[in-house]
């Protein structure tokens, strides 16, 4: 049972945070809506609430739904009053210290139901002062901005935002139409929160609305003009996306892949356990983990043993495909030329179709797109985790501090990025890091002095096993090509005594050589040796600079935006890689 919030200006959490983590990711839906709802239309609210939450579980049954709410009167009381019933988990966050929140509410029975309601939570969460030195009671600008903030929390922290709103555009900061238009658009006038809008432009995956269309208690309080209270409609900022009473495809898909990766997680514990890397195992025992990196630390472990499971996969597969070109060629020249046995071309026959096979295996189990996703959201999750062990990362701002990655890719990447939402609502926000997690992050990102350790040790032996790799391909390509050529020339001046099987040897080794340069060629560039070399060698120069720079200074504040940098450079390095991959997947009957 939930512990009532302590009345201190720095709490950030009340009960202990991850009790839920370790069951696995979450659907998560947001409420925002107004405190004076119209009393004869609540049944019919109430129901629309009901059906939202059985179609979610019924649609994505591989992911438990939570709700976040404010547990406010009105929308908020009554979103959580139906999720309860729905066997929805329930995560408060409160805008403020609870003995400040509860001044909002109009009548001793409304604390008390809020009082009751807050028991049942599974997780409380209160945000800390928008602004230093704020003294009780708080203005009245002050609450709004304070609300404000708890709009931004909640919208960024959740897959479905669920507005009970009249529909009309709202001019009062942190109001239910600024925070609809904040999830949209990513701006919410009256406040400046955001220190990193770096996003703002560019296209936005998390802007799902089911608007569930309401009146409210009071003069000019029947919903916007073309609507009609009991309504229920899902919509987007996109324009492609339509207003839908059932949920839209695109979104439909992103979070089926959020389910997948929740489903491989549950499915593959012992891949997990034997493959994943634990980037806390060397963490002092002495310093205290900020809240949060616990989730991130276990998400990362998953997401990289699955990575890891699925390249195994695709590489395998990989290799697989090309030997049996290498041998279906070889059958045929033999075939051909030396009038091999019928049976040679049913084995030519079988290793086409095993080809085939392997290649809808790997198609239908989608492990191509796996490996790459997983690898992303793994290497995302490193930087969260680092920047949030280092101190990088705002202490006061409240929303989602990762919105600029991967936002030039497509929208169903968005997934990836609401993985990382799971584990960015439990970061605690308002208290830094101890210092000394600074040094252990640049050690065990970074690397140490001497270069060993870190992603600095990782990146140069990576550029050197794929330059090595490289220019074997190359030798080889160069050996083939001069084989040939001393076969061509043999034909020619032994040809008139040479035998006749002498004669069909040159002719397959003048087919063959060519065929296996070209095989292991393509082969090469499925795997992007050639584009990896500069990628790895450019980020072993950025992980160096950046070595040097914490190295040599001593100011914190530096250090801390040197591994800012440094992580956005490794954002940036991820998407690349995985733009580069993303045009190499696993294909049939095309090499190359």
């Amino acid at each position: 049972m939930a512990a009532a919030p302590t009345a201190t200006s720095k709490t950030a959490f009340v009960t202990p945070p991850g009790k839920r983590g370790s069951q696995g990711l979450y659907l998560t839906v947001g409420v925002t809506g107004h405190r004076n709802l119209v009393a004869a239309e609540v049944p019919v609210l109430r129901a629309h609430l009901a059906e939202l939450f059985r179609g979610l579980k019924r649609d994505f049954p591989g992911l438990p739904l939570q709700l976040i709410t404010p547990l406010a009167e009105g929308a908020d009381q009554l979103a959580a009053e139906v999720a309860l019933s729905e066997g929805v988990s329930i995560v408060t966050v409160l805008p403020m210290v609870q003995a400040e929140y509860e001044r909002d509410f109009t009548t001793p029975e409304a604390v008390s139901a809020f009082r009751a309601m807050l028991e049942k939570s599974d997780e409380i969460i209160v945000l800390p002062p928008v602004k230093t030195g704020l003294q009780t009671p708080y203005s009245a600008h002050d609450r709004a901005l304070q609300y404000a903030q708890l709009g931004v929390f909640t919208s960024d922290h959740t897959q479905v935002l669920l507005a009970l709103w009249d529909g009309k555009p709202c001019s009062k900061i942190g109001g239910t139409g600024q925070v609809v238009h904040y999830h949209l658009t990513g701006v919410m006038e009256g406040f400046d929160g955001d220190p990193t809008p770096a996003g703002l432009l560019a296209d936005n995956e998390n802007d799902l609305v089911y608007h569930l269309v309401c009146s409210r208690d009071q003069d000019d309080g029947s919903p916007v003009e073309g609507k009609t209270a009991g309504e229920a409609w899902w919509f987007s900022s996109r324009e492609e996306v339509e207003p839908s009473y059932r949920l839209p495809d695109l979104y439909r898909e992103m979070l089926g892949r959020l389910e997948r990766f929740a489903r491989d997680w549950q499915e593959k514990p012992e891949v997990i356990r034997s493959r994943g890397y634990d980037l806390l195992a060397d963490a002092p025992d002495a310093l205290e983990k900020p809240s949060g990196a616990w989730l991130t630390n276990t998400l990362f472990q998953v997401a990289d043993g699955l990575a890891i499971h699925y390249q195994r996969r695709v590489f395998g597969s990989l290799r697989a495909m090309h030997m049996m070109a290498i041998l279906m060629g070889v059958l045929f020249l033999v075939y051909s030329e030396f009038d091999g046995p019928d049976y040679m071309v049913l084995v030519f026959l079988g290793m086409f179709f095993a080809g085939v096979v392997l290649y809808l295996i790997g198609s239908n189990h989608q492990w191509h797109r796996k490996y790459l996703d997983y690898r992303t959201l793994a290497e995302g999750l490193r930087v969260q985790l680092y920047w949030s062990l280092s101190g990088v990362v705002e202490e006061e701002w409240a929303g989602f501090a990762y919105d600029n990655f991967l936002v030039k890719q497509d929208a169903d990447l968005g997934w990836v990025r609401h993985a990382m939402r799971q584990a960015s609502m439990y970061r605690i926000r308002g208290v830094s890091p101890d210092p000394a997690w600074l040094s252990w992050v640049v050690a065990q990102w970074v690397g140490d002095a001497n270069g060993e350790g870190g992603q600095l040790q990782y990146y140069s032996r990576k550029e050197s096993q794929n330059t090595a790799r490289f220019r074997r391909t190359q030798r080889l390509g160069s050996l083939c090509l001069w084989i040939g050529i001393a076969t061509a020339a043999s034909m020619y001046f032994l040809g008139p005594i040479a035998t006749e099987d002498q004669q069909n040897l040159l002719l397959v080794l003048m087919g063959l050589l060519p065929l296996v340069a070209g095989i292991w060629d393509a082969y090469s560039h499925k795997k992007a040796e050639k584009e990896l070399i500069k990628q790895y060698g450019f980020m072993r120069r950025v992980f160096g600079k950046a070595q040097r720079l914490v190295n040599e200074s001593s100011d914190l504040a530096f250090k801390r935006q040197v591994l800012r940098a440094l992580g956005q450079a490794a954002l940036d390095e991820g998407a690349e890689w995985l733009l580069i991959h993303r045009e190499r997947p696993l294909e049939h009957g095309r090499l190359g």
